[in-house]
């Protein structure tokens, strides 16, 4: 049974194949190529096996002229790979194969071209390898366009190509082939593209490009040629690219180039031509791009560069050009990239470009209408690039280089440009790149800048820049690069700049700034080198820590107005003078010391009537004399003396000792008031632990040490909140820092107004620990003098709150030296003045 059903299955399959040939060799060569290559995006999912036509399937298409046999098969960019299968073979009507974008791999199938009808092939920007089999060009009288760029092709072109007379383009760029060019390649007379360039060809090319007569595009960049550029492209009339950029030619341009009348763009960048821009150049009126860079130019730029009235792109860079840009070139009205850098050009910025010279002189064109010349002014020129750097150019900014329309790209960078950055560059919108560093420019950073809202990268170092930087510039949300180094910037960095999300480079090395760096965002990754040779700048960055005290000058109006709230403020007529507060506190410290000595002065000369009282009244006491005589030196003189029992006084012993003549009550008795016979008053304390003390001796060894350290509380007690917390330990040394104490507490009772030390109904206010509170709740300014109506600048009354802290901090050690206070008072008074 087997063997019948085998036979009767062959014998529909042949049946079936005979009925319908047609369709099934294009739909098995389709199946069979499917069956090689990976899709892993199911691209091909339309491709049925069952199916009696191919026809409708993704990719593929059919003639019906040709009983709809497949035609076309373009699969670009499907996402395919594996190898491109001899299925195809079978499709014997395709016309054209394009698989561009895919990542399929192997060698070129040689036989490929044995499809008769086969009219394009396009392998572009696969994964190919090998070389180009010779067989494919030996029999490929319909084959029209060859595009193999992209992928790992290596060796030489093969010679058979020359029997592709039909051949319209040939691409090969971007492959590793090499080798000279093939002489059968000057056979293709019908050649209009042809496209080498990203190779590894090499030798001079001979004079056959003289026989591409349709020829319209030649891309020869990137390779290895050399020798002189060949005069005979001069002879192919329709060309419109000419690419010969990155080789190794020599010489000069060829003239008979002037005839290529046709030529749009023109590229012989990275090469070792010599001589002059030909002025034959502006010949060449149909030119829109134009790159001679990175050769050995000489000379001047041609004023016939102007008559090019297409051109939109030159660049001249990287020659050894000199002499001026010539003013003609405000005739290219289309220019919109001009790169001149890299040279030796000098004279003034390019002012044609605004559409007048440099003295503000309206330039003016000749123009052709109805067969009469017709004068009118040059309109300003839409240009994105400008780059002039690194050349000779002198002079200022123009004022008006915001009205340049349209730019995005902007580099002045070393030249000798002096005089300031102009604040119209604010208005230009559209810029994305300023670079005008290594010039001589002075004058501030202008705040306009940071009206450039599409600005990405600025660059302004090594140039003279003085002030400070502008915090505008943390609007610039799409800034990615800033470098102000070695310049002479000043003052804070503003923390706006924390709001720059996308900053991945910001130097401002070698300036003059100071203060803590900004914290967040970029700058808590910010490099060292970034911010060195800013010797006043502090953070952990620099490990350098910020001072607590920043000289600031504060000015102070007691008697003007403020403008409070939009809710309640008016303005109230402003009277006096101003003063500042560190003046107020020079005159307070003068005054201070002046009250000091006087003091001193009462004091010695109290102690010394004091003491020849004492002397006096001990005599009296003892029966040894009267207070005439007290005044006369004495060995007792100075000393305290006891006495018991009664004694002469007016109102006698136990009189004295009335609750109506108590004077006051300490640790060691009662004081009381009395009278001696001359009724002289003085004070008597009765002391308690007199029984303890037997003897005058007993009495001064033991108790006078006690009285001592009593008087001395007592004096602190009397100066509470002027005398430093020392004076009541007797281990700590009294020093000078005493004096410090002291003088922060009048600083901060000259800046508050209040007294060192207020008794409250319910509670004492101690003025140093209020202000110090207030201080570190942010709220220091509710401290300041009242009378002062609120007239001072916040930002500059706080350093003088924090001068007062540290003078008056309780450890001694931790307080500045009257010199160094001396010195931060007159830094604030120079620079409030």
């Amino acid at each position: 049974m087997l063997l019948p059903a085998f036979v009767f299955l062959a014998f529909v399959q042949v049946t079936t194949v005979s009925v319908d040939p047609v369709f099934n060799d294009d739909v098995l060569g389709l199946i069979v190529f499917k069956a090689g290559v990976r899709d892993p995006g199911n691209r091909l999912a339309s491709w049925n096996e069952d199916d009696d036509s191919a026809c409708g399937w993704d990719g593929i298409g059919c003639d019906p002229k040709e009983s709809n046999r497949v035609t076309e098969i373009v699969l670009d960019g499907f996402g395919l790979s594996g190898h491109i299968d001899r299925g195809l073979l079978r499709l014997q009507f395709l016309r054209t194969l394009s698989v561009a974008r895919n990542g399929f791999s192997g060698t070129i199938n040689p036989n490929l071209t044995s499809i008769g009808s086969l009219e394009v092939i396009d392998f572009s920007e696969n994964n190919l390898t090998g070389g180009i089999p010779y067989q494919l060009f030996g029999q490929c009288g319909s084959l029209r366009v060859v595009n193999f760029a992209g992928n790992g092709l290596t060796g030489h072109i093969p010679d058979s190509i020359g029997s592709c007379s039909r051949l319209v383009a040939v691409n090969l760029s971007t492959n590793m082939l090499s080798g000279n060019i093939p002489s059968g390649m000057w056979a293709l007379s019908e050649l209009q593209s042809i496209d080498l360039s990203g190779n590894l060809f090499e030798g001079e090319i001979p004079n056959g490009f003289g026989s591409f007569d349709h020829v319209r595009v030649v891309n020869l960049r990137g390779n290895h040629f050399k020798g002189p550029v060949p005069k005979a492209i001069g002879s192919c009339l329709h060309l419109k690219v000419l690419d010969l950029g990155e080789n190794s030619f020599l010489g000069d341009l060829p003239e008979t180039f002037r005839n290529l009348q046709s030529c749009t763009f023109l590229s012989l960048r990275g090469n070792s031509l010599t001589g002059k821009v030909p002025d034959w150049i502006g010949e060449l009126r149909s030119l829109e791009s134009l790159d001679l860079s990175a050769n050995w130019f000489s000379g001047e730029i041609p004023e016939s560069v102007g008559r090019m009235p297409y051109l939109k792109h030159l660049n001249l860079s990287m020659n050894i050009i000199g002499g001026n840009l010539p003013e003609s070139m405000a005739d290219c009205i289309r220019l919109s990239s001009l790169d001149v850098s890299r040279n030796s050009i000098n004279g003034t910025f390019p002012y044609w470009l605004l559409g007048h010279n440099m003295t503000g002189q309206v330039l003016e064109t000749a123009i052709e209408e109805h067969n009469h010349a017709i004068t009118m002014p040059i309109s300003r020129i839409s240009i994105v690039v400008l780059d002039i750097s690194s050349n000779n150019f002198t002079g200022k900014m123009p004022a008006d280089i915001g009205d340049i329309l349209g730019l995005e790209y902007l580099n002045m960078s070393w030249n000798l440009f002096s005089g300031s950055v102009p604040t119209s560059i604010g208005n230009l919108s559209t810029i994305k790149r300023i670079d005008i560093s290594n010039n001589h420019l002075e004058g501030s950073i202008p705040h306009e800048i940071g009206r450039c809202s599409n600005l990405q990268i600025l660059i302004l170092s090594h140039n003279n820049l003085n002030g400070t930087v502008p915090p505008a510039i943390g609007n610039l949300s799409g800034l990615q690069v800033v470098d102000f180094s070695s310049n002479n910037l000043s003052g804070c960095l503003p923390k706006e700049l924390t709001s720059l999300s996308g900053l991945i480079y910001f130097n401002v090395s070698h300036n003059h700034l100071e203060g803590e760096l900004p914290l967040g965002g970029f700058f808590d990754t910010i490099d060292e080198s970034s911010v060195s040779g800013n010797p006043w700048l502090c953070g952990s960055v620099v490990n350098r820590s910020c001072p607590a005290v920043h000289p600031k000058p504060i000015v102070l109006n007691p008697n003007s107005s403020v403008t409070a709230d939009t809710s309640s403020s008016q303005n109230r007529q402003r009277k006096g003078i101003l003063l500042s507060v560190s003046a107020l506190v020079a005159i307070a410290a003068a005054c201070f010391i002046i009250l000091g000595v006087m003091i001193i002065t009462v004091l010695n000369i109290h102690v010394r009537s004091s003491i020849a009282r004492s002397a006096a009244v001990a005599r009296a006491l003892s029966g040894e004399g009267d207070l005439s005589e007290s005044m006369n030196p004495d060995p007792s003189h100075g000393k305290l003396f006891m006495f018991e029992g009664s004694a002469s006084f007016v109102t006698g012993t136990q009189g004295m000792l009335r609750k109506d003549s108590e004077l006051g009550r300490g640790g060691f008795g009662i004081v009381y008031r009395t009278a001696l016979r001359d009724n002289r008053s003085v004070a008597i304390k009765k002391l308690t632990i007199s029984t303890l003390i037997k003897s005058q001796h007993e009495f001064e060894k033991e108790l006078l040490p006690e009285l001592d350290r009593c008087v001395l509380s007592s004096k602190v007690q009397g100066a509470l909140g002027y005398t430093a917390p020392e004076f009541s330990c007797r281990t700590v040394r009294i020093t000078e820092k005493c004096d410090v104490y002291g003088f922060g507490i009048l600083v901060l009772e000259v800046v508050t107004g209040r007294r060192p030390v207020e008794y409250m109904e319910d509670d004492v206010v101690v003025l140093c620990e209020m202000v110090r509170g207030a201080l570190e709740d942010g709220n220091a300014e509710s401290c300041v003098d009242g009378k002062l109506q609120g007239m001072f600048p916040s930002e500059e009354v706080i350093p003088v709150i924090k001068l007062g802290l540290i003078c008056a901090t309780q450890v001694p050690s931790n307080r500045p030296d009257m010199s160094e206070v001396v010195n931060i008072l007159e830094l604030i008074q120079c620079s409030s003045d």
